[in-house]
């Protein structure tokens, strides 16, 4: 038995849905110019740029959607697998500072703050994919999305879970994923890339979202919807009510996604979170927020879609006990959900801020997660090296003296019964050597992580057109700033 938590019954899934397909009705959904031409021919009545999608279009739409798709590494090896329940994690993104460890204040990122990311995240197994994670303040922002991704092209040859936050960059992205797969068709076949794309609550999908939804829809480039109802705020303060409208504007981005490119893989994302009243903050860290990710993916799986959710990120402005309890309890519940991709280790400050340090943390409560997932194993014990009873047949042969280290089903078990943590997780006894906090470890375990990776090896050809595209989207902004 493998454990899992669900929240929602049946019945309430079914009256999420059923209201959901009743807001895209009432009020609708207003999209971009762009999509407007596209609903009109499939029979949508779009009027001054609010869209009335009908439940039969919708399911229609829902039907052509894959259940599951994969995401390869450079090695064109199955990396993420997004559908059923297989469970992965990878970084959050776009944070806008950087956590100095030396003095523990938050400073802009840059491009070094990032490369360190991506090496960290190369190194450890608990990541299956990259992700563009900071903001490189140093770098155009014009081009910022490009440039993230420019920069971990060259780190890293894991997939990549990144944003488009607007419509003339996109393409720019695009074409650096296909010169680094070879040609558009191999991305397309063997895509390394999810790109999210968020719709703006209530019900908004914006000029340069609904313009990228459907130029990845014609790509066949893998779309992730990351709808961000905020409880209280910009959805209904009921986790119900929130779960909804993330339902309904989800749905919205299928059909503009689904009409522009029948079968192009799409995951039912988001980054749902509760609003504080007290401070108008939004509370990534808040079980709330975990328990609206963990909801929302239940919808999507209910309806046999990918998913991807945003926790494992914290409140606290510190590496501190918040910070492990908060990351660590969503870490985990996320897994228990069985979301697909689990987005946002390494982030402070309600993702405003990123730590290096967090991150390495952060790999342990995962690693403490998937062991969690198998749950107790019983069954096949002889395959694994134990006998063919539970305990009796090792108490043949110890008798009473306890004396189980010398068995060797403990020699042939340990390591698959037991996670065994990195050095960051202290089970030393005291006095065997010198206490330290588990910030101080969590650097040191930085420091060799990064002293031990190493540059992936890309060919000049690669390179050349890597600085070409990103030269190409220089220019062309410059003359568009210059109009």
């Amino acid at each position: 038995m493998k454990p899992r938590i669900q929240l929602l019954s049946a019945e309430l899934i079914d009256r999420i849905l059923r209201e959901a397909f009743e807001l895209l009705m009432n009020p609708g959904v207003r999209v971009g110019s762009a999509a407007v031409e596209l609903l009109r021919s499939a029979g949508v009545k779009v009027n001054n740029g609010v869209a009335y999608l009908p439940e039969p279009l919708v399911r229609q739409c829902l039907a052509s959607a894959p259940s599951d798709f994969y995401l390869y590494n450079r090695q064109g090896e199955k990396a993420v697998h997004y559908g059923g329940d297989d469970v992965h994690y990878d970084p959050g993104s776009c944070c806008v500072q950087m956590l100095d460890p030396d003095t523990l204040e938050a400073r802009p990122s840059e491009t070094r703050d990032l490369v360190r990311i991506v090496q960290v995240t190369e190194m450890l197994p608990q990541f299956a994919a990259q992700a563009t994670a900071v903001v490189c303040n140093d770098a155009p922002s014009a081009i910022g999305d490009l440039y993230r991704l420019f920069v971990i092209l060259q780190h890293s040859d894991k997939p990549v879970a990144c944003g488009a936050f607007s419509a003339a960059g996109l393409q720019g992205m695009i074409d650096l994923f296909a010169a680094d797969s070879g040609s558009p068709e191999k991305l397309r076949q063997q895509p390394r890339v999810v790109v999210e794309v968020c719709p703006s609550p209530p019900l908004n999908w914006s000029e340069f979202a609904s313009h990228n939804l459907l130029d990845l829809a014609r790509a066949g480039v893998p779309a992730g919807i990351v709808s961000v109802p905020m409880a209280g705020g910009t959805a209904p303060v009921t986790l119900a009510g929130s779960v909804t409208q993330h339902a309904a504007e989800t749905l919205a981005g299928i059909v503009l996604h689904q009409l522009a490119g029948p079968g192009s893989p799409i995951v039912w994302g988001g980054a749902p979170t509760i609003f504080d009243m007290r401070t108008g903050g939004v509370p990534m860290g808040a079980v709330e927020t975990a328990m609206l990710n963990m909801a929302c993916a239940e919808v999507g799986k209910h309806l046999g879609l990918p998913t991807n959710g945003y926790l494992v990120a914290t409140d606290s402005k510190l590496v501190d006990a918040q910070a492990g309890a908060e990351s660590a309890r969503s870490a985990t519940l996320g897994a228990l959900a069985r979301i697909n991709l689990i987005s946002g280790a390494g982030m402070l400050e309600s993702l405003a801020c990123f730590s290096v340090e967090k991150l390495v943390m952060d790999a342990e409560w995962i690693a403490s997660a998937y062991r969690l997932m198998r749950g107790i194993e019983v069954g096949g014990n002889e395959a694994r090296g134990g006998g063919e009873t539970l305990a009796t047949d090792m108490f043949a042969q110890t008798g009473l003296s306890g004396d189980f280290l010398k068995l060797k089903e403990t020699r042939a078990l340990f390591r698959q019964e037991q996670h065994l943590p990195s050095n960051v997780i202290d089970r030393s006894e005291r006095g065997s050597e010198s206490p330290s906090d588990v910030f101080t470890r969590a650097r040191t375990r930085v420091a060799e992580l990064v002293s031990k990776y190493r540059k992936p090896a890309l060919s000049e050809d690669v390179l050349r057109k890597f600085q070409a595209i990103v030269a190409r989207e220089i220019d062309r902004e410059a003359g568009v700033l210059s109009q």
